[in-house]
């Protein structure tokens, strides 16, 4: 495999097409809103894009419902409209990446509509359907993710299906070889198009347990992890059976033989399971995924250690594959709530940009990141979010991380969008607005800029190996880079504290002229400001 293929290492700029740019004036965002935007997205030195779903839905899950995966919804405008934003896309230099949604799909889909009709029709099998028990209730224990029991009766079939998600996201049976194949048909369609790469959405929830065996209880002290606070039933239980089965790494063996039939593509596989981290390594082994994430820095715990041990960990387990890191998406909290904790948000939004995309993999950053946007506060009668809705209060959904892109402080709708937005612009975001950053010398906007056009000249940080160093001091998260004899020390402050530390090696500070706190390395006394960084090479 190519070291130097053009994903390694790669900042890829995550868009939720909804809340980017507003085109057309409905309030609602859309592709040729994208395409105006792509220089400005090309100037912050970042290589790809990847696009949420903007396929045909009926956005009950505004997307990732999928019930065309080949027609383009008009709310985001046509196909002529796609074509433009991958041609200007391509001419300035950025690789476009697309979502794909292959686990489920609408309740509206063509294949479902069929399905469910009969229990012998043509698709009668193309969806995850199992008679009741004797007691008329759902077949096993499984759960879904958006609240309650994963199976749907259907009066039709008089069975249940499962949904993983919502109920309107019924799951396809991948124990189907022609569902198998029909999935990767739509997939090459746009390969034809000549996309760059997929992001593949909850990848390991292709296949299913065939014996539906229950998923076992999980411990209270065990109920953790994205976002499934313990209100939520879902974190019950350890799923074992409903996702991540065996027989999904051959399928993503399918996947990777189709690509390598397109030189240059990439897959990026998102991964949610009972051990995150091994799952990213078996589903990029050999010839499968090029690269998966997963949600371990997605989550509250902004801290070196587990930091530390969350990229050990893969490196400790992953063979040949290659991580992708990501702090902010539209799924969860934005970093700069999540991990600010409600102060010091701009330096702390440049800290976090350095931390991340010097650690060894390639990187999405979520719209606005950037910006160092804060989390929207909205009212209930404001969430559009089946997830948030139907866990109001203890968890809000994910709304606040979705609220449009401020471009003008002074405009209406902060330049959004020329009517009333789909969800309102933050009042805090205003003052962060594009062009207002653009005015201000120390802005995140301006730093992001700075950063990402040095880091392209440090091969070292791009695609080099990472060895952790022990920090004396609680709160310094410490590593090597090693990159064709070169070796970087780098050292970031995790901490609202200054800190000293001793550092054994013969270190030459390299001193960066970027707006963000750095620290003084003197013969082997490192000392670090609040929420400092430094870079240093091995002499």
């Amino acid at each position: 495999m190519n070291q130097l293929a053009w994903w390694r290492g790669a900042v890829i700029y995550q868009i939720y097409p909804r809340s980017f740019f507003d085109a057309n004036g409905d309030g609602i965002g859309d592709l040729a809103g994208i395409t105006q935007k792509l220089d400005y997205i090309a100037s912050l030195g970042v290589d790809a894009i990847w696009i949420s779903p903007f396929f045909k839905s009926p956005m009950k899950d505004f997307g990732y419902d999928i019930s065309d995966y080949r027609a383009i919804d008009p709310m985001f405008g046509d196909m002529d409209d796609f074509d433009i934003l991958l041609d200007k896309a391509h001419a300035l230099g950025l690789k476009v990446m697309i979502d794909q949604v292959l686990s489920h799909t609408s309740d509206q889909h063509a294949w479902f509509e069929q399905s469910r009709q009969s229990q012998d029709n043509d698709k009668a099998d193309w969806y995850v359907w199992a008679d009741s028990k004797p007691c008329g209730a759902p077949p096993n224990n499984w759960l879904s993710i958006f609240g309650g029991p994963g199976w749907q009766w259907d009066s039709r079939r008089q069975q249940y299906y499962l949904h993983n998600f919502l109920s309107s996201q019924p799951d396809l049976n991948f124990h189907n070889p022609q569902v198998r194949q029909a999935v990767l048909d739509n997939v090459e369609f746009w390969l034809k198009k000549g996309v760059d790469g997929l992001r593949l959405d909850a990848i390991n929830f292709c296949y299913h347990d065939a014996e539906l065996k229950d998923n076992p209880a999980k411990p209270i002290d065990q109920r953790a992890g994205r976002g499934f606070s313990p209100d939520n039933p879902y974190a019950y239980q350890y799923h074992y059976y409903n996702n991540t089965q065996p027989e999904n790494e051959t399928f993503m063996e399918a996947i990777r033989a189709l690509l390598d039939r397109y030189p240059g593509t990439v897959a990026l596989g998102e991964i949610s399971s009972e051990d995150s981290i091994q799952t990213m390594a078996d589903y990029t082994k050999g010839q499968r995924l090029h690269m998966a994430y997963s949600f371990e820095l997605l989550t509250d715990d902004f801290s070196a250690e587990h930091i530390r041990n969350t990229v050990q960990a893969l490196e400790a387990k992953v063979l040949d594959g290659w991580p992708c890191w990501a702090i902010s998406n539209h799924d969860v909290e934005r970093v700069a709530s999540r991990w600010g904790k409600n102060n010091s948000f701009a330096q702390k939004a440049k800290m976090f940009t350095a931390l991340v995309t010097s650690l060894k993999g390639s990187i999405c950053s979520y719209q606005g990141e950037e910006l160092g946007l804060t989390e929207a506060e909205l009212t209930f009668e404001q969430l559009q979010d089946p997830y948030g809705i139907e866990f109001w209060p203890k968890f809000k959904g994910r709304d606040g991380c979705r609220t449009p892109m401020p471009w003008h402080k002074t405009a209406e709708h902060a330049g959004f969008s020329d009517n009333q937005p789909w969800l309102p612009v933050a009042e805090s975001h205003f003052a962060l607005a594009v062009a207002e950053q653009e005015k201000q010398t120390e802005s995140v906007l301006n730093f992001y800029r700075q950063w990402f056009s040095w880091r392209q000249t440090a091969p070292v940080l791009k695609y080099g190996d990472i060895e952790f160093i022990n920090a004396e001091y609680q709160g310094i998260l410490m590593f090597n880079r090693h990159y064709l004899g070169q070796t970087w020390l780098c050292v970031f402050n995790l901490t609202d504290e200054v800190a000293q530390l001793n550092v054994e090696a013969n270190y030459q500070q390299i001193y960066l002229d970027l707006l963000i706190e750095q620290g003084e390395l003197e013969q082997h006394q490192l000392h670090l400001p609040a929420l400092g960084v430094l870079f240093a090479k091995l002499n």
